[in-house]
């Protein structure tokens, strides 16, 4: 990790510092001190050279380098021993510790990112997190008992950078934001549908242009939700309904559409139980809704944390291909 990276710095900056000893400003000084920890402990700079697989000259040239910065000489050369000064035993003994608390802070941070700790904000919509995302956070945690999760749900947008969340799922259409980085983990597909009941007392729509016939329950939340637009042949459809019923949430509308009440709109995750089990039938199947996207949206970083990495593969795995609540046609 750093000190790796130190120890290539080293040696392209012994070069750097060959042809300029008096620029110490644009060398690591880590190196240098590393270079300098190395020729006091392998007691000369051939040894130290051969350790760091530098050659003996970049070696000297950035001790030197670091000397003419601290305005001290830190090491007793003669042609056959090199021994730190008194001021290069003060700073051995401080370069050695900070060098190893790199090393142990390296370890941890390397730790960290194997198995994840600390505090996940997450945020998504309600009756998914309610229905679905409640369970496989539970799961999540038991599999990595270190992570502290504080999930919100919202139906609302929300600005996942400003409000500090580290993920949010999103169900939605697809999204181009240079800010965020978007994992798709399944299309949330959507059906109309309603009770065996309602259908045997009122009939069957056969063509979206039948629709306004029909007591019909939408979603408040979208501008869109008095009018419905399907697929199909000769689409798309766009149909106004006649709502007896207006919600923003789609549980309310599932639990009007099973008791009768009219033809629903619904993702087939908030649906799917009752589509499985015949509380409701699926309504004009040849002209289906327009299918949405499943997915988790968390802020771009060159290094991702092992908590957000590994609730989005946890996510993949649990709800990717095609979902559980699914398996209806």
């Amino acid at each position: 990790m750093y000190l790796s990276a130190t120890l290539d710095n080293m040696r392209r900056l012994g070069h750097t510092v060959a042809s300029d000893t008096t620029s110490f400003g644009r060398m690591d000084k880590f190196a240098a001190l590393n270079a300098f920890v190395t020729v006091v402990e392998e007691r000369g700079f051939a040894a130290a050279a051969r350790k760091l697989a530098l050659s003996r000259s970049a070696v000297n040239r950035m001790v030197i380098a670091l000397e003419d910065e601290l305005g001290a000489q830190l090491l007793n050369r003669t042609t056959r021993r090199v021994a730190p000064t008194a001021a290069g035993t003060t700073l051995h003994a401080r370069a050695r510790a900070i060098l190893d608390d790199l090393q142990q802070a390296e370890r941890i941070v390397g730790a960290l990112q194997g198995e994840p700790a600390g505090e996940l904000r997450i945020n998504a919509p309600m009756s998914f997190g309610t229905m679905h995302l409640a369970d496989a956070v539970a799961d999540f945690m038991l599999r990595h008992r270190g992570v502290r999760v504080e999930l919100q749900l919202d139906d609302r947008f929300i600005d996942v950078v400003g409000e500090g969340f580290d993920v949010t799922v999103r169900i939605g259409e697809p999204r181009d934001d240079i800010d965020l980085v978007d994992h798709r983990l399944t299309t949330a597909r959507r059906v109309i549908c309603a009770s065996p009941a309602f259908l045997a007392a009122r009939g069957e729509p056969r063509h979206p242009s039948e629709l306004p016939k029909f007591p019909c329950l939408h979603y408040g939340n979208l501008a869109s939700g008095k009018s419905w637009r399907l697929g199909g042949a000769g689409g798309p459809h766009t149909v106004p309904v006649a709502g007896v019923l207006c919600s923003n949430n789609g549980e309310v509308l599932r639990a009007a559409a099973v008791r009768g009440l009219g033809l629903a709109l619904l993702p087939t995750f908030i649906a799917g139980e009752d589509l499985q089990a015949g509380r409701l039938a699926t309504v004009l199947a040849d002209y289906p809704p327009a299918e949405l996207t499943l997915c988790v949206v968390h802020p771009p970083s060159r290094h991702l944390s092992a908590a957000v990495r590994l609730l989005t593969e946890f996510l993949s795995e649990r709800f990717g291909g095609r979902p559980y609540w699914d398996l209806v046609e």
